[in-house]
């Protein structure tokens, strides 16, 4: 028995505006945290995933999948697919909003294996706002940004202020990042949306 997809948002919402100080299309965003398993540059084996500010409400970002990556031998590991996708939904959040946000909800469909090797190339955009949910979608596509799509994924993100990091985060991280702040990337945030 196959069900209709549930519409999406779920719920009526705005189509929020991009905040003044998003950064312009075709800017290639820094990782937002030098050891963040999805983007960082110091995490040994983690997805290394580069974003660029497209058009509109888009973000467009991209991995390739290595042996560090595996599921089934040669095959991406689908909770890592899932945790790429919650990456570029939140770049997409945090770049073209500039308030910070969590993840409250993460829904992935995975449409065909993702080989090892394989570049999966994720475009994902903003579809709209509800108070201080945002909601993200995105299609994941293998090898080429027009390739056959693999894993879809729809997100749930919730409007946080800083101190949520500050009063959940790991004390010895907070303190390395005061200690080197170069462990952020420099994006400023509106404190109170």
């Amino acid at each position: 028995m196959s069900r209709a997809p549930e519409p999406w948002p779920p719920v009526e919402t705005d189509l929020p505006q991009r905040h003044a100080d998003a950064p312009d299309p075709g800017t290639d965003l820094p990782p937002h945290y030098a050891h963040c398993f999805g983007c960082g540059d110091q995490a040994e084996d983690g997805l290394h995933l580069r974003a660029t500010v497209g058009e509109g409400h888009t973000i467009l970002s991209q991995f390739t999948v290595t042996e560090a990556h595996q599921g089934a031998p040669g095959l991406a590991h689908g909770g890592l697919l899932a945790c790429a996708f919650d990456e570029a939904l939140g770049t997409t959040v945090g770049n073209l909003l500039r308030s910070p946000a969590v993840t409250a909800k993460l829904e992935t469909s995975f449409l065909r294996p993702v080989p090892v090797g394989t570049t999966l190339f994720i475009d994902a955009h903003l579809d709209g706002i509800a108070g201080r949910k945002i909601y993200v979608s995105a299609d994941g596509r293998l090898d080429a940004p027009d390739g056959p799509i693999a894993v879809r994924a729809r997100a749930l993100f919730v409007l946080v202020d800083l101190s949520h990091f500050v009063t959940h985060g790991r004390k010895e991280d907070l303190v390395a990042v005061a200690k080197d702040p170069s462990l952020l990337s420099h994006r400023p945030f509106e404190i109170n949306p």
